[in-house]
């Protein structure tokens, strides 16, 4: 039995519905009744159709296509902490402008410590995301923060594809300790791509650090946008004569004509998790999902349980 004598409840946001569903399955309870309002002009309105006073409350939202999504968490937030809530914990599968984490150049924001703030302010007592893309911005909320690692899905995966030569690569610099770290389980061998950048999104230059001959390649990566490094990251690979490759991202956010990218890539599939939905099929992607993790996580939640508990691989 819960050791919360308050009543849980799970509300879904409009850009994560899909999930929510599958989380509240997997937990064992219906979503709760969330109408969200929209005006003419843009503007929109959530409404708790039941009542929330003195529950335990999970909104379920990731912040993609922040304009939308992002607001309409906020909102939910203040609706839910205007509405007597006991304890608001915003679920957030992909942690939207993660990647604006630090000044890396003179004038611009740290949207990352921004989104932080604003959801803190909104009523949020804890944030349960997964694979930011820089560990660090837990320290940005002041709130709990629990942060999921999408690797105990990942790995079981990998496992299962019994890969004869398996060597794990990092996209990039910046991801060589994620790629380390899922080497660990594997007691396999680490390879990096060294990427220069003109600008976001751009790349100017790309090399490998390593020897990829007659290897499996798993590129690993947390979030997938353009796709245009992992495509690219692949050819090079597969030029320097690697048997194969293909990669592993928690975060589909596939903008732009990613999917038409990684169809003509030499990537033998993109395993990626459903933290975003998928705006269209793909004959190279695999989805797996991370609803029983999030639901489990819900449940060490109330219960007060553990949550590094949920880290351990098999």
């Amino acid at each position: 039995m819960p050791l919360s004598f308050n009543p849980v409840k799970l509300f879904a946001g409009s850009g994560t519905t899909d999930l929510a569903n599958k989380i509240a399955k997997s937990y064992g309870k219906e979503l709760g009744d969330l109408t969200i309002s929209r005006f003419s002009d843009g503007e929109f309105q959530p409404h708790f159709n039941e009542t929330v006073r003195g529950c335990d409350i999970f909104l379920i939202q990731s912040t993609n296509q922040p304009n939308d999504n992002l607001v309409e968490l906020l909102l939910m937030t203040d609706a839910a902490k205007r509405a007597s809530a006991h304890y608001i914990t915003v679920v957030v599968p992909y942690f939207g402008l993660a990647r604006q984490d630090r000044k890396d150049k003179p004038r611009v924001a740290i949207g990352a410590k921004l989104i932080a703030n604003l959801i803190t302010a909104s009523g949020a007592h804890r944030i349960m995301t997964m694979d930011l893309h820089a560990a660090q911005i837990q320290g940005f909320f002041d709130i709990p923060v629990d942060h999921l690692d999408a690797s105990v899905i990942f790995v079981p995966h990998i496992k299962a594809l019994k890969l004869p030569n398996l060597t794990i690569a990092s996209p990039d610099m910046g991801g060589s300790y994620r790629a380390r770290t899922f080497a660990k389980y594997f007691n396999a061998e680490v390879i990096i791509c060294d990427k220069r950048r003109k600008r976001a999104n751009e790349i100017e230059s790309m090399s490998i650090i390593g020897d990829v001959t007659d290897q499996d390649i798993v590129l690993i990566d947390d979030i997938c946008d353009t796709a245009g490094t992992l495509a690219k990251a692949a050819q090079l690979i597969m030029d320097n004569g690697a048997h194969s490759v293909r990669a592993v991202c928690t975060h589909p956010v596939l903008s732009g004509n990613a999917y038409e990218i990684i169809e003509n890539s030499v990537l033998s599939e993109l395993i990626v998790t459903d933290t975003i939905p998928l705006k269209q099929e793909s004959s190279k992607i695999k989805v797996l999902s991370t609803a029983d993790l999030f639901a489990r996580a819900i449940t060490n939640v109330n219960e007060h349980g553990s949550i590094s508990d949920l880290f351990r691989i098999d």
